[in-house]
């Protein structure tokens, strides 16, 4: 994998739980993102749909207030997982694939967080409230599970999470120590 002239250790945060403050601070630029994004496209989704999820008359600052907090969630997931030894492996593996072959930590967590908020979105609103919808017996939900401005939003979303994760966090340092968890296979065969 190829070094960026600049290293998050420069300016990012240090220690064990940089991972913590940089899926933090990625989730929640990714959630404001993806909020603009909902608000320009329909803004009944952040006002009402969202506040009555958790049972909330219908409020503008509620609905932002959750939003936001999902995506501080969301991001603190994110961190967590790509900083665990058979994804950071996976991420910072050297690959045959000419860009990834020749790309930083930058544009390989920028991808990491497109394929994670491809996986919310497939999660979360396509299978889980669906669910939770109909469990609940609630005949509309108040948005279509599979709209594409949903899928939008969340690869949105994961994209800027992972590109913000990686200017505030440090992870060329742990991926030296780390193996891909594929090597060990090839080797054996």
């Amino acid at each position: 994998m190829s070094t960026q002239s600049e290293t998050a250790s420069g300016y990012g945060f240090g220690g064990r739980l940089n991972w913590l403050f940089g899926g933090a601070i990625g989730g929640l630029a990714g959630s404001l993102l993806f909020g603009g994004l909902l608000w320009v496209v329909d803004p009944e989704i952040v006002i009402e749909t969202i506040p009555a999820i958790y049972g909330f008359d219908p409020a503008q600052t509620v609905g932002w207030t959750f939003h936001l907090l999902h995506g501080l969630v969301l991001g603190v997931v994110f961190g967590f997982l790509v900083t665990r030894r058979p994804i950071l492996g996976t991420i910072t593996a050297d690959t045959q694939i000419g860009f990834l072959a020749r790309s930083g930590p930058l544009v390989r967590l920028a991808l990491a967080g497109f394929v994670y908020g491809l996986a919310v979105w497939a999660l979360l609103p396509v299978i889980a409230a669906t669910v939770w919808a109909a469990v609940g017996g609630i005949a509309d939900p108040g948005f279509p599970a599979m709209a594409f401005e949903g899928l939008v939003g969340h690869l949105l979303y994961g994209t800027l999470l992972g590109a913000l994760f990686a200017v505030f966090v440090d992870i060329e340092s742990d991926a030296e120590r780390t193996d891909a968890p594929f090597d060990d296979a090839d080797e054996s065969a």
